[in-house]
């Protein structure tokens, strides 16, 4: 893009996205049509054109057996250009994927390949650039010191998190996961007072790359940290296997980004991390506090090689059953879930407090608090011993759905009167506790699965088992609720029952749809046509149109609803009688016609 000015990238290889690692640059781009040119001379071995993921997508692959790869383009050019455009004409589909021989479109270095776009998954018009190598793995493109591309900045570190990593661990007196502000000076960024701790620490820390003249945030490719002065972990992203890139779920603090949107990068190994970023690393990298103060350095590094520092430290402090560092909490009691304990948090009723009483298939068992504050008392219960239905508590009963105990490194079937569910091998990072909801309202069936901040690596299979009567129509669909609205999730009814696949857990709904698209006009002339569509619950299935009965390409931008024309002849009129059908995933249908 634009060979010789300075470019601002909205992303780098690497940085940490919600589901996967960033694979490549980001270019900035103003607006959609900027030429797109080849980075050296090879020849065009793929093409792809799809509605999501990376919309059209150009790949070159050069003699030193690396490809480069141009995404979210909004136009291929060239022989090639027109050669996919007659392949989606004869083969007459909007998406297509294809492969070319060698000498099939050879392309010189600097080429016009395609325009500039926003199309696919794009959150707005850029190029998105990547370098993949013979075993497709994508590495990063500022290895060839584009002078284009400036930073003299250094990373900018916002918080540290620390976290309790057994239930002998504390910090400040307590167990969990607390985070920390940290003060700036420079590149180099401190915790203005000692961390009281015990046990076994982990670190995270939230940050992110800057560059000269951006608003853009970077993901930052190095990262050190050393306890009195050893390195004990460091992680290093330079490639980015492209088959593996989910695992960076087991790389952030998967828990934190559900529930507040933030990504933080743990500093320590979970069992469940397969990534291969931790050269000589070769323990879970926690902290083990010892009998003095532990002095604990965090090294950032960006790509170009600027630095910043980050330093706390670690007074060790015994374990205490009475702590004045517990804020006060105006709620009856709180659970959360920190690996494999449950901590449960009961607001005092009096000054001689009971146990409180934990209920497992009909049995109970006593439990003391293991520490508490001025108004409230704290209990730490080992899932993996015990898996409750019920604690009863002064300020009442907390009632859990629990069902059973799954492993992460095994294939697991669950079987029950509600749900039957198979896990697949390392389908999860960690050992999960499995809850099972059910609710009827309005008549309206609701099966809660899991909890949304347990990670999926692959695809479970549920069978649901619904206890109301259905009269099955396409009109009638499984869906998983999403804030306010609801996702579509293909499945199948068989023997009563209704099977889905998915890769996250959350609350699963059978609705009915019968409302049909809408099909808004913005335009329609010998020049082009151009729609808006929508659906209400289901989603688009699919659409076509034709004029005087001639298949006619059109171009769909999910992320507004804009269906555009691509006339297989530019210089032709379009002309006769025009008919688009657009069909939703239950089967609803919408048709407009007119004459142009």
């Amino acid at each position: 893009i634009k060979p010789g000015n300075t470019a601002i990238l909205t992303g780098t290889m690497g940085e940490l996205r919600n589901t996967h690692f960033h694979a490549g640059l980001d270019i900035d781009t103003p607006g959609i049509g900027v030429p797109v040119l080849s980075a050296d001379v090879g020849y065009v071995s793929r093409a792809t054109a799809t509605t999501g993921g990376y919309g059209n997508v150009l790949f070159i692959t050069h003699p030193d057996g690396n490809t480069t790869v141009y995404a979210h383009l909004d136009e291929f050019k060239g022989a090639v250009g027109d050669f996919i455009r007659k392949e989606r004409y004869t083969r007459k589909v909007s998406e297509i994927d294809l492969i070319f021989k060698p000498n099939q479109f050879p392309i010189s270095k600097g080429e016009l390949i395609a325009l500039s776009g926003n199309t696919g998954g794009s959150g707005g018009p850029h190029l998105h650039f990547e370098v993949r190598n013979e075993n497709n793995e994508a590495i990063n493109p500022l290895t060839y010191e584009f002078a284009e591309v400036k930073d003299n900045l250094a990373p900018v570190v916002f918080k540290v998190a620390l976290k309790t990593m057994d239930n002998d661990s504390r910090i400040n007196d307590q167990f969990g996961r607390f985070e920390f502000s940290v003060v700036k000076n420079g590149n180099n960024y401190s915790l203005p007072y000692p961390i009281l701790a015990s046990g076994r620490i982990g670190v995270e820390v939230l940050a992110h790359d800057k560059m000269e003249n951006t608003r853009f945030r970077y993901g930052i490719n190095y990262i050190d940290m050393l306890v009195d002065s050893q390195v004990v972990f460091k992680q290093t992203i330079d490639k980015v296997n492209l088959s593996e890139s989910r695992n960076i779920l087991a790389l952030m603090d998967y828990r934190t980004l559900e529930l507040k949107g933030v990504r933080y990068n743990k500093l320590y190994i979970d069992d469940g991390n397969r990534l291969d970023y931790y050269p000589g690393v070769t323990k879970k990298s926690s902290i083990l506090i010892g009998d003095k103060d532990t002095p604990v350095d965090i090294l950032l590094k960006d790509y170009n090689g600027n630095v910043s520092k980050v330093h706390f430290t670690l007074r060790p402090n015994q374990r205490v059953a009475e702590t004045p560092l517990l804020s006060a909490s105006g709620k009856p009691f709180e659970t959360e879930i920190h690996e494999n304990t449950l901590k449960v948090s009961v607001k005092l009723c009096n000054a001689e407090e009971k146990p409180i009483e934990v209920w497992q298939k009909g049995k109970s068992t006593s439990i003391k608090y293991n520490y508490r504050g001025s108004n409230q008392q704290v209990y730490l219960i080992n899932l993996l011993n015990i898996l409750p239905d019920s604690i009863q508590t002064c300020q009442g009963t907390i009632n859990f759905n629990f069902k059973d105990r799954i492993p992460s490194a095994t294939e697991y079937k669950y079987y029950s009167d509600l749900a039957d569910i198979e896990f697949p091998n390392q389908s999860l990072y960690d050992t999960a506790f499995l809850s099972i909801a059910y609710d009827t309202l309005n008549k309206q069936e609701s099966f809660a699965l899991g909890s949304r901040t347990i990670p999926l690596h692959k695809n479970i299979a549920v069978t649901l088992k619904p206890k109301l009567n259905y009269f099955q129509s396409r009109d009638l669909g499984l869906y998983r609720k999403e804030g306010r609205g609801f996702a579509y999730v293909p499945s199948e009814w068989k023997n009563n029952r209704i099977k889905f696949n998915t890769r996250e857990f959350g609350e699963f709904m059978l609705l009915r749809d019968t409302v049909p698209p809408v099909i808004t006009k913005i335009g329609l002339s010998t020049a082009a046509a151009r729609f808006k569509i929508k659906d209400n619950l289901s989603g688009i299935a699919y659409f076509e149109a034709n004029i005087n009965g001639q298949w006619l390409l059109m171009v769909y931008d999910y992320k507004n609803g804009i269906l555009k024309s691509e006339k297989l002849d530019s210089t032709k009129f379009l002309q006769g009688d025009f008919e688009l059908k657009v069909v939703d995933q239950a089967g609803n249908e919408s048709i407009f016609k007119q004459k142009i």
